[in-house]
């Protein structure tokens, strides 16, 4: 038996965000229509390192997609110099159960994160919008410029990260690469970044909202991915008041999206606030944006069936092109 063996580069190469972002449409369709095989996560506490094992599989069959991610996150590896996320995912074949290849998991994760993103944009942003401002500066921020680029015709990027360093360096590798502007400008403040924005990205770590809500402008939209935790707030009260909130799994969303949990505890939302699933949008069960007045938000925490589909794509694309190492079992 041979298994296909991606590295990071390898899946860079083989999971175009065009492609990606095309993917993402149809997992979340047959996720919110049930068709969509996915678990819920499993979780294991590793106690003496104070790091988490997740597992997340997920069978899309009109994909013909099966894929298993296994990530970690050991907080305590950046004090050894480590990564404190390492992840790996496993395609396999649906006809028979065979292993077939191998992926690095943070290349693929980034990518899948920002084109998840790109279809939410792609469906909720108005159709005219060319402005984006972007809250944070890793791997994730990167990717949510570059998805947001491949579906509006940004002409203005606008970028706030409390390591202005890291900003700078953000903005000078990013400048000019593929749909991305010639230029990023790095903002000295929230709110400086915020003005005029038509589309707002958050990807950051924070526990505290990232920019206040009361400067949105009418007919914005605000793809926000970075708090996964209950405790976690990176998107203020008023922002979900004001907008019209999808997600990407309502079942995840209520469960880990502090965004929203935090709001509904405080009696500030109720639960028929959220307005749909991502999918049931792609497959026209609800409407989505009304029109250009509008507030929208999407809130994602990050489900196994957009890992399924965005290994499926790579794996395709690899195979065709040779990417990768084989290596005999």
């Amino acid at each position: 038996m041979n298994l296909r063996v991606l590295s990071a580069a390898d899946v860079r190469q083989a999971l175009p965000m065009a492609e990606a972002i095309a993917g993402m449409k149809l997992a979340y369709a047959q996720l919110s229509t049930g068709r969509a095989v996915m678990p819920l996560r499993s979780r294991v506490d590793v106690t003496p390192a104070g790091g988490s094992t997740l597992i997340m599989p997920a069978f899309l069959p009109d994909n013909n997609a099966l894929a298993v991610k296994v990530v970690s996150v050991f907080p305590g590896n950046a004090g050894l110099g480590l990564p404190t996320i390492h992840a790996a995912v496993l395609a396999l074949d649906p006809a028979s159960g065979r292993p077939l290849a191998l992926l690095e998991g943070g290349a693929l994760t980034a990518i899948r994160t920002g084109a998840a993103s790109g279809a939410a944009t792609d469906l909720l942003a108005r159709p005219g919008a060319s402005r984006v401002a972007i809250f944070g500066s890793g791997i994730q921020a990167r990717t949510q410029l570059e998805a947001v680029c491949t579906v509006r015709h940004i002409q203005e990027v606008r970028l706030f990260s409390l390591d202005a360093g890291q900003a700078h360096a953000f903005a000078a590798a990013l400048a000019g690469q593929g749909p991305i502007p010639a230029a990023i400008h790095v903002s000295a403040s929230p709110e400086e970044a915020l003005q005029e924005a038509d589309i707002v990205c958050t990807a950051t770590t924070s526990n505290t909202p990232v920019f206040p809500g009361r400067g949105l402008a009418p007919g914005s939209h605000v793809n926000a991915i970075g708090s996964f935790l209950p405790t976690m707030q990176e998107i203020d009260v008023e922002t979900v008041r004001r907008a019209l909130v999808v997600v990407d799994d309502r079942a995840s969303a209520l469960a880990e999206a502090g965004d929203l949990i935090i709001p509904l505890a405080q009696g500030e939302i109720e639960p028929a606030h959220i307005r749909a699933e991502l999918g049931e949008i792609v497959a026209g069960k609800v409407p989505g944006r009304e029109n250009d007045q509008q507030i929208t938000l999407f809130k994602s925490v990050g489900v196994a069936v957009q890992d399924a589909v965005a290994a499926a794509i790579a794996l395709n694309n690899a195979t065709r092109h040779n990417l990768g190492t084989l290596v005999s079992l």
